[in-house]
């Protein structure tokens, strides 16, 4: 008997070719389209992209089945978002709604309708070595998203099947379009993950309440202005004005956020921006810790080139040393590779973390408005 294997269909042209894939394959395939909260101000994009769904199953003949996770996802995926920009930090809701919807949620319920494997669209890899698997980068180097799946453990992994992870890109595209499937011309998504085509600042904005403030300089001096500190990230370029003249004459970066008094500090070096060492908390190894002799690959933001590192552990959590400053933004996470293979990572903390910098700032509770 084959085995049965639901998909994660997204309405996306990835996703559509796995199913394909795994019908090719000999598997018993059904396509599941995960419907999530969205926000009312957000144009209704789910529809659509449950009907491209829909269509791709008929067109493969494969049945199809709807799964709604909005509450967890509102819980689990946008809250926690939310928190984190309100203190100054900027999360990565991607990896949150893969561990807790794509592969949480998702995979549960999947495995109680008897399904004994879930796939998604992802570009990544799998193998098996010396009794355990490995996460490996998919074979596009412009779409592998390795990066986004670190948190993923032995179990998801048995449990999970990645067809694209193999294929570049325009493969996918030319099979979609040789299998006639309906989405075979679809754009890629840019938005937030299942949210759609909004900028982080304008979701923001609604949730969070957010008041111009003060521009700083290294020095402490005020030249500018901006629209609200949890908007920011560390390294960002544009969004705020300065209005000092002299500093005015060349572009300026992030270098800090401070959301509890609603200020920025920039300068025009990048290298300001950048820091020696990252601590890392909440870390999590994909199969076990490894020894910290050596350097590792290491990726603080996707689609960020790798860069070498150097670890060691404390009561804190893990540092990793830089060969060369690194922007490594808070919030973010530091994903940690041997060659092409994802040993895992964790958070990034603010530089000198504190107990008090690591939870949620007082004057943060103050920004947050939470969205029913």
């Amino acid at each position: 008997m084959a085995h049965k294997v639901f998909v994660g269909l997204s309405g996306g042209v990835d996703s559509a070719v796995s199913a394909a894939i795994l019908k090719e394959r000999g598997f018993d395939v059904t396509g599941v389209f995960i419907k999530i909260w969205q926000p009312e101000f957000i144009e209704c994009t789910w529809k659509e992209d449950r009907l491209d769904a829909m269509r791709v199953c008929a067109a493969l003949g494969i049945a199809f089945r709807e799964l709604d996770l909005s509450a967890q996802y509102k819980k689990n995926v946008i809250d926690a978002m939310l928190r984190d920009y309100a203190r100054g930090v900027t999360p990565n809701p991607d990896i949150l709604c893969n561990r807790e919807i794509k592969f949480g949620a998702f995979a549960r319920w999947a495995r109680v309708e008897g399904a004994q494997l879930i796939a998604t669209g992802h570009y990544a890899r799998m193998r098996e070595v010396a009794g355990h698997l490995e996460l490996l980068r998919g074979s596009d180097p412009e779409k592998d998203q390795s990066y986004f799946l670190y948190r993923l453990t032995q179990q998801d992994l048995a449990r999970a099947i990645f067809p694209v992870g193999g294929m570049l890109k325009s493969d996918v595209r030319k099979k979609a379009r040789a299998l006639k499937l309906p989405v075979a011309e679809k754009h890629d998504s840019q938005g937030l993950c299942f949210v759609g085509d909004v900028s982080m600042p304008d979701f923001l904005r609604r949730f969070v309440d957010v008041e111009q403030g003060t521009v700083l300089d290294t020095e402490g001096r005020t030249i500018g202005t901006h629209e609200g500190a949890p908007l920011y990230t560390i390294g960002a370029r544009h969004g705020f004005a300065i209005t000092d003249s002299a500093a005015a004459k060349t572009p300026h970066y992030v270098g800090t956020v401070d959301a509890t008094h609603n200020t920025i500090t920039v300068s025009p070096r990048i290298e300001d921006a950048a820091r020696h060492t990252a601590l890392i908390s909440d870390i999590h190894w994909i199969h076990r810790e490894p020894s910290f002799d050596g350097e590792f690959a290491v990726q603080t933001r996707y689609r960020q080139k790798n860069v070498p590192a150097r670890l060691t552990r404390s009561a804190q959590g893990i540092t990793a040393t830089f060969s060369n400053a690194h922007v490594a933004p808070p919030g973010q996470s530091l994903v940690i590779y041997s060659g092409y293979v994802c040993l895992g990572g964790g958070i990034i903390q603010k530089e000198s973390a504190t107990k008090a910098q690591v939870s949620l700032h007082a004057g943060a509770k103050k920004v947050l408005r939470r969205v029913q």
